[in-house]
């Protein structure tokens, strides 16, 4: 059956790779910083309570979008429209720029935005780190994907930047602005997620090793308000990951054979 995408897409190009799944987490602790996201999104679903069960969800729902059925994926998504339509209310105090009482729906296009925009970033800052060189137009293909992806989850085509362009001049707002606030709840439950996840004792070395990605993955404003920055200098952490991604690329990568590297349909 026919999908929204294809083989040829930037969507699935990037998606069948393995190596996504430390966009995952990345993703999360950027939508997190936004303290109507926060309330909105994550907290009324449990995300940072039951963070790996929302990981796993979201997993699961992109899949199907990029490689199931036009029929599945409308149907993931009513499911997740209707989710969001229940849930709406006010901040209970102020936090950075919002005062308290300031309403807030998880179907509002602006939050919808940026949990968008936090999945589509990570995925092109992984997969250039981890996977292979993504061009400008590649770039700009694999958003149109997303617009598409946006589509799907309720927004209209004005609710989102047009062009690549538009979309790095979003990025430089977001990251620039007053509109992110890494709140002290966020702040500990992510913590908590990055550096003690629930995994046996033989398996802690390895998580460890990914946690230390996701964090100096981060964009330098978020990693800092997290309050992870005392976990290496920039230029150390930069270097190790930098370095591991390059290996990973060059050495690993074109040698792993299809069916390890590559998602399975």
């Amino acid at each position: 059956m026919t999908g929204y995408f294809d083989d040829g897409s930037m969507l699935r190009r990037v998606h069948r790779e393995r190596a996504l799944a430390l966009s995952g987490p990345r993703a999360l602790l950027m939508q997190a910083a936004h303290p109507l996201a926060v309330t909105g999104l994550l907290a009324h679903s449990s995300a940072l309570e039951e963070p790996y069960e929302r990981l796993a969800r979201t997993a699961r729902t992109m899949h199907v979008i990029g490689f199931g059925s036009r029929a599945e994926a409308d149907e993931v998504t009513r499911r997740v429209r209707a989710m969001h339509r229940k849930v709406r209310g006010t901040l209970p105090k102020r936090v950075g720029r919002y005062p308290a009482g300031t309403p807030y729906r998880a179907d509002d296009p602006e939050l919808l935005l940026w949990i968008l925009f936090t999945l589509v970033d990570s995925g092109i800052v992984v997969y250039r780190r981890y996977v292979g060189p993504m061009s400008r137009d590649e770039e700009a293909a694999y958003w149109e994907d997303y617009r598409v992806v946006g589509r799907l989850f309720g927004l209209r085509k004005r609710d989102m930047p047009a062009t690549l362009d538009d979309l790095d001049a979003y990025r430089r707002r977001m990251l620039e602005g007053d509109e992110l606030h890494v709140t002290p709840w966020a702040r500990q439950r992510a913590r908590e997620i990055v550096l003690e996840p629930p995994v046996p004792r033989v398996a802690r070395p390895l998580v460890e090793a990914v946690n230390f990605t996701t964090i100096a993955l981060l964009p330098d404003r978020i990693r800092r308000e997290y309050g992870f920055g005392a976990l290496a200098t920039a230029f150390v952490r930069k270097a190790v990951v930098r370095g591991a991604a390059e290996y990973t690329k060059r050495l690993v990568m074109p040698l792993l054979p299809g069916r390890i590297r590559l998602v399975p349909r």
